[in-house]
C-alpha cells in the first residue's frame, strides 16, 4: 500500500470515527429535559403553539419539554439565547415573521440570522386579517382600495408596534394598490383591538387567532386574510390576492438552532418534531387556533427564512419603518 493510499485511509478511518458518536447521538436523542424558547410573553398565539408542540414532543421524546418565555428586543432577545447556546439540539427556539424582518429593520443585531442559526421546521403559518369596526363603509378590499383612493384624509389602521409584519404587510398592500394609509402603531395588540373595536382607528391588522373571538361576537369585521389561498380552518373569508394579484402575507412560526448543530441531529428533531405536527390529533388542535401545520425539513425552512429576508428587505425600506 502506498503512502498517499495509507493517508486517505486514515483520514476516511478518522472522519469515521468523528462521525460515529455524532450519529449514535442523533439516535438516541433526547436524553435529557429539551428547552424550547419563545420571543414573546405567555398567552400569545406563539405561545399557545409552542406549548401544543411541546406537550406532543414531550410526548414523543419521553423527556420534558420546558417552553421558557423571553420576551423582548422585537423577538431578538429569545433568538440570541439561542444563538448562543450550546449546539446539542437540547436548546431550541421559536420564531416569527419579525426573524426575517429584523436584519432589515434592525442595523445592530446581536447575532446573524443566516450564520448563527439554522432552521429545524417550520412548525405552522398563522393567517394575518384585516379587520374593521362594524360601521365602516367598506366591507372588502376593493371597497377600501375605492374609498382610499376617494378619501380626503389617509385611512388610518392599527397595529401592535411598527416594523411587525402586521404593519409591512399592511404597507405591502398600500404600495401595490397605489394608496396610501396612516399607521398607528400600539405598544400590544389589546390595546389596538379596542381602539378598533370603538372606531377610533377604523383598520385593524392582526393575527387571526387574536381577533377570533372579536369576530364571532361580531365587534369587528373581516375585510379579508392576507393568506396567497383562503384559510384551511375556514373558506368563509376572501383574500387581498383575490383582489390585488401578489399580495400575501403570513406570520410564519418554526424553530431554530445554533447553526453548529450537526446536521443529522437538526434533520432527527425535524423530522420527529413534523411527523407529530401533521398527526391528526396535533393538526386538529392547531386548526382550531386557527394555526395551519406545516413541518418541513431543515432545507425547506433555511431556503424559506432566506426567501423572506429578501421579500421584506423592499418593504421596509419603502415604508421607512425604524425599530420601535
Amino acid at each position: 500500500m502506498t503512502r498517499k493510499s495509507n493517508g486517505t485511509l486514515a483520514a476516511v478511518l478518522a472522519a469515521a470515527t468523528l462521525t460515529l458518536p455524532v450519529l449514535a447521538a442523533a439516535q438516541s436523542f433526547p436524553t435529557k429535559p429539551v428547552r424550547m424558547i419563545v420571543p414573546f410573553p405567555p398567552g400569545g398565539a406563539t405561545d399557545i403553539s409552542a406549548r401544543l408542540v411541546g406537550a406532543k414532543m414531550q410526548e414523543v421524546w419521553g423527556q420534558a419539554v420546558v417552553i421558557e418565555s423571553r420576551p423582548g428586543a422585537g423577538t431578538m432577545a429569545g433568538t440570541d439565547a439561542v444563538a448562543k447556546s450550546s449546539p446539542d439540539g437540547y436548546t431550541m427556539g421559536f420564531v416569527v415573521t419579525a426573524h426575517v424582518i429584523n436584519p432589515s429593520l434592525r442595523p445592530k443585531m446581536p447575532y446573524d440570522t443566516i450564520r448563527d442559526l439554522s432552521g429545524v421546521t417550520q412548525v405552522s403559518q398563522q393567517q394575518i386579517v384585516i379587520a374593521a369596526y362594524p360601521g365602516f363603509p367598506a366591507n372588502n378590499i376593493a371597497e377600501l382600495i375605492a374609498l382610499a383612493k376617494k378619501s380626503p384624509v389617509k385611512i388610518q389602521y392599527a397595529t401592535s408596534g411598527a416594523g411587525t409584519a402586521l404593519h409591512l404587510s399592511a404597507e405591502l398592500l398600500a404600495t401595490t394598490a397605489g394608496v396610501q394609509f396612516e399607521h398607528v402603531p400600539y405598544k400590544g395588540g389589546a390595546q389596538a383591538m379596542q381602539d378598533v373595536i370603538t372606531g377610533r382607528v377604523p383598520i385593524d391588522m392582526e393575527i387571526f387567532y387574536a381577533a377570533s373571538s372579536y369576530i364571532k361576537s361580531g365587534k369587528i369585521k373581516v375585510l379579508a386574510m392576507l393568506s396567497d389561498k383562503r384559510a384551511a380552518f375556514t373558506k368563509e373569508y376572501p383574500t387581498v390576492a383575490e383582489t390585488v394579484p401578489g399580495v400575501s402575507a403570513v406570520s410564519m412560526v418554526g424553530l431554530v438552532v445554533p447553526s453548529a448543530t450537526p446536521r443529522e441531529l437538526v434533520r432527527r428533531i425535524s423530522a420527529d418534531i413534523a411527523r407529530a405536527v401533521k398527526s391528526s390529533d396535533l393538526t386538529e388542535k392547531m386548526l382550531a387556533q386557527g394555526m395551519e401545520p406545516v413541518g418541513s425539513t431543515p432545507e425547506e425552512f433555511d431556503t424559506l427564512i432566506r426567501t423572506e429576508i429578501a421579500k421584506w428587505a423592499p418593504v421596509v425600506k419603502a415604508s421607512g419603518a425604524t425599530a420601535d
